[in-house]
């Protein structure tokens, strides 16, 4: 018997990845363009040569790679996750050139630490120093984290098939049921309609943080990482050095709507008989803001009560921005939560785990999940005892099956199993909080942790090898598990 993938399967497939990667990397040197002309506004910084130099790379690198493939009509899931897969490795990769040519702190490891962290929206940082960056490349490492927010969302719905096999069920990492309930019609004008929400998010908090009398610079930077749920700050103080309360509020509803469904917040702006769902009657966005609500409350009054803030107001301004920060999984920080009571500490490690809704730029296990998995519990007790053989809920209106609701409690147990391996590795030299936190902020995509990592730390005193197994665990969060593993048994399977 033939096997069923030959090498010249192989070969068809590392083409195909092959083109996308290189429309990938187009994209990619047209923000490093940008970011070098920032660079020569600025008195043509020391930056301006390494990002002109890495932006002509990536755009002859990608030019190559499409003129030398040609396009292909069908296209296989497993296909798709290659795709998405070889995108992400190959902006990361280009990502890091401009970091390397610079030098300073930026070694070898840590140019591609800081890559892989701006493009998979972590914000995880091994700089001790971010003011010493020239505004081109402080201006490109925002550009990254920018870029990757959306880029999850127009990559998967331009190479994911609508079909409903195993493997599309699996991918409901990358495409919960609310953000498939727009994929009925031509693909392309799901990707115009989350550029257009994405697009009007950034513009509207940067005039609004420009209004503050916050320069233009930080205004636009400081949006795109909000809006990207990324946390990448020009300041070394992060949100902390403003000490400003409308920047603070900004900032929270800009993060905010970057974890929110983006399909949801386009029906909401346009509705039309088509778009039954908004975020008005979302259950699952419901549970969103009620579980922010509730640990903001939580926090509030544990740092009030515990003596730690002085004031009620204050405790909860405190509060309010660092859980919308965390359960976002953006990372800005307008304290050293390190100091905080251990109840407060306790909360935001959970905000770090669920986090946003699916179809957002936010990470973690996302709320859909949470959702499917609470009301699939009187199901599997009933199931346990006898009282029924199948266990389906209904979210969203929706029924979900039983094969859909074990492949949601699948990932989270995968989820789960690399934390606990990104633990593991990082407590042979670290303390278990910093262990343990820094792999829930890198497979979160989060940033932060506690303890070495937390809100006014980095991530320089890990080992080489730590932060390698730290930049896979980024990638594996953000492309949700399923399409990186899928894509890596691809290539080695015979």
């Amino acid at each position: 018997m033939l096997p069923c993938f030959t090498n010249t399967c192989k070969m068809d497939k590392l083409k195909i990845t092959l083109r996308y990667a290189g429309f990938s990397l187009m994209g990619v040197s047209l923000l490093m363009f940008l970011s070098a002309l920032i660079a020569y506004l600025y008195d043509t910084d020391e930056s301006f040569f390494p990002l002109v130099f890495s932006a002509m790379s990536a755009l002859l690198c990608g030019f190559f790679a499409i003129i030398t493939t040609k396009p292909q009509e069908n296209m296989t899931i497993e296909e798709g996750f290659c795709i998405v897969t070889g995108c992400w490795i190959a902006a990361c990769s280009f990502g890091a050139i401009p970091f390397l040519m610079f030098g300073e702190e930026f070694t070898f490891i840590n140019a591609f630490f800081e890559s892989v962290s701006g493009f998979t929206t972590t914000g995880a940082s091994i700089l001790n120093n971010i003011e010493a960056l020239p505004m081109g490349l402080q201006f490109w490492r925002i550009a990254t984290a920018w870029m990757g927010g959306i880029g999850i969302v127009t990559l998967v719905s331009l190479v994911i098939s609508g079909q409903q096999d195993r493997h599309y069920v699996l991918a409901s990492a990358e495409l919960s049921d609310l953000a498939k309930a727009y994929y009925g019609g031509r693909k392309t004008h799901f990707v115009y309609r989350m550029i257009i929400v994405y697009l009007i998010i950034t513009a509207a908090s940067a005039i609004a943080l420009r209004l503050t009398k916050m320069p233009w610079f930080d205004a636009i930077t400081l949006a795109m990482s909000a809006c990207s749920t990324c946390g990448f700050c020009t300041k070394n103080l992060s949100v902390a050095f403003y000490d400003s309360w409308g920047v603070e509020a900004i900032l929270c509803v800009a993060m905010l709507l970057g974890a929110t469904n983006f399909s949801l917040l386009f029906s909401t702006i346009w509705p039309n008989k088509h778009d039954h769902k908004n975020v008005f009657n979302s259950q699952v966005f419901r549970w969103f803001l009620s579980l922010v609500a509730i640990a903001i409350l939580a926090v509030t009054a544990n740092l009030y009560f515990s003596g730690y803030c002085p004031s009620f107001p204050k405790a909860f301004r405190l509060a309010a921005f660092q859980v919308c920060s965390l359960s976002t999984t953006t990372g800005f920080a307008t304290a050293d939560t390190n100091l905080w009571p251990s109840g407060s500490i306790g909360i935001l490690i959970l905000c770090s785990l669920i986090c946003g809704c699916s179809g957002s730029t936010s990470g973690g296990i996302k709320m859909d999940r949470l959702v499917i998995a609470l009301k699939s519990i009187p199901g599997m007790i009933k199931t346990l005892i006898g009282f029924c053989n199948v266990n389906n809920i209904k979210v969203e209106e929706e029924t979900k099956t039983e094969e859909m609701v074990t492949s949601v409690l699948t990932y989270i147990a995968f989820y789960a199993c690399f934390i606990a391996i990104g633990t593991i590795i990082f407590a042979v030299t670290m303390d278990l909080k910093t262990s343990l936190t820094a792999s829930i902020a890198c497979m979160g995509s989060v940033g932060p942790g506690f303890g070495d990592v937390g809100s006014m730390g980095n991530y320089a005193g890990f080992h080489g090898f730590q932060k390698i197994v730290a930049m896979f665990i980024m990638l594996l969060g953000r492309v949700e598990i399923f399409p990186m593993l899928i894509a890596i048994r691809s290539v080695f399977r015979r």
